[in-house]
């Protein structure tokens, strides 16, 4: 989940539908569009092989777990806790990540089928628009602001020209295997979070030192994924891990105080 220097351009943003058996020629305008409706899903290996999850939202999965789970740890009163009410702590920790586990990846699904309708609408008022210039000025409003800023008249019209040029897709969008592969991670991500913070629970018969055995755990894992979204995001790694953890305990408060 890192990336300490800028991103490497990917492909160009005539990469797409990748639905289609057009997908060699049209490339990945879904990747524009990725890019326009969440600038989060940016693509950052040097590899060939492109991750299908990206690090922000690695990050962000887990960071989600564990604010689930640490809700219902730390609703555990020590002092008056049997082995019976860890039991139900722990089926109802592990059963509310299970649940926004799919919740989580149906919403995925969902967003990975909105971008791919989104670059076909795309795709169509390109090839639509009654000029020229009104067709690359709907590219370059389909483009993110820092690369359509960088990109001029002839930059565009290139792509336009190419557009022109592409068969129209003869089949609907449809969800890739990367798109079910990347809602498999989200829910694997969203689940596996929850195990290290309760396992001292199942190990340790002893519920004190079982739950501060469980929150060292649980501010390691916040630090460690403060430390990932620094160098993501080009900050201070150290600093970023400490706030990451007290932003943790902050959302983990609030979502007690408000029932959660």
């Amino acid at each position: 989940m890192t990336r300490a220097d800028p991103p490497p351009v990917g492909p160009g943003p005539l990469d797409a539908f990748q639905w289609s058996d057009n997908q060699d020629k049209l490339g990945g305008m879904n990747q524009t569009h990725s890019a326009v409706q969440r600038d989060r899903r940016t693509k950052t290996s040097d590899s060939p092989r492109r991750h299908v999850l990206d690090p922000i939202d690695r990050v962000s999965e887990v960071l989600f777990g564990l604010i689930m789970v640490l809700t219902f740890t730390g609703s555990l009163s020590v002092a008056a806790s049997g082995r019976d009410d860890v039991r139900a702590m722990l089926v109802g920790a592990l059963g509310c990540n299970l649940a926004w586990g799919i919740i989580d990846a149906i919403l995925y699904l969902m967003g990975c089928r909105a971008e791919k309708w989104n670059a076909l609408v795309t795709f169509r008022a390109v090839r639509a628009a009654g000029s020229p210039a009104d067709g690359r000025r709907q590219l370059a409003e389909a483009l993110p602001a820092a690369l359509a800023g960088v990109l001029d008249d002839d930059d565009l019209e290139k792509m336009r020209l190419r557009l022109d040029k592409v068969p129209e897709p003869t089949e609907p969008p449809r969800l890739s295997r990367d798109d079910w592969r990347g809602a498999l991670g989200v829910f694997l991500l969203v689940v596996l979070s929850t195990f290290p913070v309760v396992i001292p629970f199942i190990v340790m018969s002893d519920a004190l030192p079982a739950l501060r055995v469980s929150n060292a755990i649980a501010i390691v894992l916040l630090a460690m994924t403060g430390y990932a979204f620094g160098r993501i995001t080009g900050r201070r790694p150290v600093w970023v891990a400490v706030s990451m953890v007290v932003l943790g305990a902050v959302l983990v408060a609030m979502t007690m105080a408000l029932g959660g």
